[in-house]
């Protein structure tokens, strides 16, 4: 088994697209209007219109309604990555900070409220 991606539902693809392509540096590869991916050599993060859920489970995911995930991607240095996403990204969570296990990790909010650590070991 292998594990592919991780996927959000979102009322605004394009939205949501642009701020992860702003703030990891990846370009989204798009198969339609309503789902696109974003390729690392370590894991994918899709994204896909509320229209998508209807296909295989109606009802069953609702967008910007994340409580329990937090989506994480390991980067060179954390504090030169927070000093590029200051003023575009608007809810920082946790400033760049020193973890007891040792990570530099920053914490922020996607625009659908998604939970985003961005961390250097």
């Amino acid at each position: 088994m292998d594990f592919v991606s991780i996927r959000i539902i979102t009322g605004d693809v394009a939205r949501l697209v642009g701020f992860y392509e702003r703030a990891t540096g990846v370009r989204a590869a798009w198969a339609t209007e309503d789902f696109a991916e974003l390729k690392t050599a370590g894991a994918t993060l899709a994204i896909a219109s509320t229209r998508t859920v209807g296909l295989f489970a109606p009802g069953s995911a609702h967008p910007a309604d994340n409580h329990s995930v937090i989506i994480e991607f390991l980067v060179e240095d954390v504090d030169r990555v927070h000093q590029n996403l200051t003023g575009f990204v608007t809810d920082f969570v946790t400033e760049p900070t020193t973890m007891p296990w040792g990570n530099r990790s920053m914490l922020f909010r996607d625009p659908d409220g998604n939970l985003v650590n961005f961390f250097s070991r």
